[in-house]
């Protein structure tokens, strides 16, 4: 897997997939999942996972029920 496509952050409805994106930072990653989170979070069943393709870690869930 090349370095660009390591962080991988999927908004979901439903369960239905509705927006993902790859990048190789994972700065910008995050920075990305803080956005989505402001742009997305009302629709209804927003969920959004930011994952370490590289390992397989889930690096940020929202929302967090932890």
């Amino acid at each position: 897997m090349a370095a660009m496509d390591r962080y991988h952050l999927l908004l979901a409805t439903s369960l239905r997939p509705v927006q993902q994106g790859w990048w190789g930072s994972e700065a910008v990653a995050r920075d990305k999942f803080r956005r989505w989170i402001g742009e997305y979070g009302g629709m209804p069943g927003a969920r959004l996972s930011l994952t370490d393709e590289e390992t397989g870690e889930v690096l940020a869930a929202w929302p967090d029920h932890g």
